[in-house]
């Protein structure tokens, strides 16, 4: 039997349950206050005083932003097991927006460095949290069998689009009229409207959100808090002694998702409870590890290198009127509104016709190689040379390459996964994300105004010759998949 009084309910949000507009509005804001952050992070860093920037060097300043962004995604490991073992997925988002905000706050309220290292850690913690556990809960607003489960995820990944696309337009007009903390403020605002807008659905949502599925027992407990802890004083201690210098922040995360990732691998490939086939499947994720982690080592340079480009060589003079250094950050999420839509209706027309995976990871990587190659068309004409639209055509270039990439990535994580290691292929994933996150801020290092050419002409190169390479691997690879396209 039908319930009308139900179908109308779950009408609320266009079609969907209604608790679904509170996640999509959490991520929305979320991602409005990441990126609007974002945006004016890496000048704030090395713009002088005057400017109402730190006067950091720049090479120091996107070694930081590079490792900001991989503790992110690092974080979203941290982020699923608190929500595993202490606190489930519904509290453990809330939780973590609070500290994103507050990450923000205390970008915006505390002077200099320290300001830095309190917010983007904060920020990165919860933000990971927030990652890890709001694409988990809109899954149980669903049964296995309900037809409107892709839709509501649509949904929910446009909320993370509008956030992209308004949060560097707001946070960069402030940042240009009236200066960086009130940017960064209006950051924490976002995030706190997204936090009480959501705390106004939670309670709607269904209990399997609020399950702890493997709850730690009380002896573990301590033996966790005391490894936490320990962990905490030990990187304390090598920030305080300048053992670790910010110049090798983006380094030292690189290192530590490559050892978690090599760590994962070995684990799972030594595990007893694999069969055959599921191992060969874990041997076949190795090479798209890799391209996957090359591939966000060049994406992820929009917030070091392009914002440098956008700042430095870009002319953002638009009748009269000189555009924020951020806005160029709002590009690419129009992009990936527009042609998310054709690549879904491209990939359903053609079907099992379509490319295997290890076909678009080749095809992604290749053409984020081309798109670095791009540049040297604009390459060596001084300050406020380079065109808008030239630049507008190259992120456009980056849009279609992760558009190749980056949907299929996490979706060929669970395909792969073995029955007993399903999360951590996730996180392996991540891992992925993270130490290319962390290596754009290692390459981004070596870029200069001086010398561009080499640098775009390098890395492109290098970028192609992956992608080759992965394209010659493909049935090798496909044969070690056993059956998953």
């Amino acid at each position: 039997m039908s319930h009308p009084e139900t179908e109308r309910t779950q009408r609320t949000f266009f079609g969907h349950p209604p608790v679904l507009a509170n996640l999509f509005g959490v991520e929305l804001w979320e991602r409005f206050s990441f990126y609007g952050m974002q945006g004016i992070l890496l000048i704030y860093l090395y713009y002088s005083a005057d400017r109402g920037g730190l006067g950091i060097d720049e090479g120091t300043a996107t070694s930081i932003v590079g490792a900001y962004g991989g503790l992110v995604y690092l974080s979203t490991i941290l982020g699923a097991w608190l929500a595993d073992r202490l606190f489930g997925a519904e509290r453990t988002l809330f939780y973590s927006a609070t500290v994103v905000m507050a990450g923000h706050i205390a970008l915006a309220v505390i002077p200099g460095l320290g300001g830095v290292a309190v917010g983007l850690v904060m920020i990165a913690l919860g933000s990971g949290g927030v990652k890890a556990n709001a694409t988990s809960l809109v899954g149980t607003l669903y049964a296995a069998d309900d037809d409107r489960r892709d839709g509501g995820f649509s949904l929910f990944y446009l909320g993370i689009n509008l956030g992209a696309l308004v949060g560097p337009l707001l946070t960069g007009l402030l940042q240009k009229n009236v200066g960086f903390h009130y940017g960064f403020g209006l950051a924490a605002v976002g995030m706190f409207l997204g936090i009480v807008q959501y705390g106004a659905g939670r309670r709607r949502l269904s209990a399997t959100a609020r399950e702890v599925p493997n709850p730690l027992p009380a002896e573990d407990g301590r033996k966790v808090a005391l490894i936490a802890g320990a962990v905490l004083v030990v990187v304390v201690a090598l920030l305080v002694s300048g053992v670790l210098p910010a110049s090798r922040f983006a380094t030292a995360v690189a290192v530590v998702s490559a050892i978690a990732a090599v760590i994962y691998f070995a684990v799972i490939l030594t595990s007893k409870q694999l069969t055959e086939v599921e191992r060969k499947r874990v041997q076949a994720f190795i090479p798209l590890f890799i391209a996957s982690a090359a591939f966000w080592s060049l994406y992820q340079q929009q917030f070091t290198v392009v914002t440098i480009y956008s700042d430095q060589r870009l002319n953002r003079t638009i009748f009269g009127w000189q555009m924020p250094v951020s806005f160029v950050q709002s590009i690419n999420p129009v992009m990936i509104i527009v042609l998310s839509g054709v690549f879904a209706a491209l990939w359903t027309k053609l079907g099992p016709r379509q490319p295997s995976t290890p076909v678009k990871f080749s095809l992604g990587l290749s053409v984020m190689g081309v798109a670095f190659l791009l540049f040297l068309t604009m390459a060596g004409g001084g300050p406020n040379s380079a065109p808008l639209l030239g630049l507008a055509g190259i992120l456009l270039v980056f849009t279609i390459a992760e558009l190749l990439l980056s949907p299929v990535g996490l979706s060929l994580s669970t395909k792969l996964a073995p029955d007993a290691f399903r999360t951590q292929m996730v996180a392996l994933f991540f891992l992925s994300v993270a130490l290319g996150t962390a290596m754009s801020g290692v390459l981004s290092k070596f870029y200069s105004t001086d010398h561009e050419a080499a640098y775009f002409g390098v890395i492109g190169a290098v970028a192609l010759v992956l992608g080759g390479a992965v394209a010659l691997g493909v049935r090798p690879i496909r044969r070690l998949m056993s059956g998953v396209h």
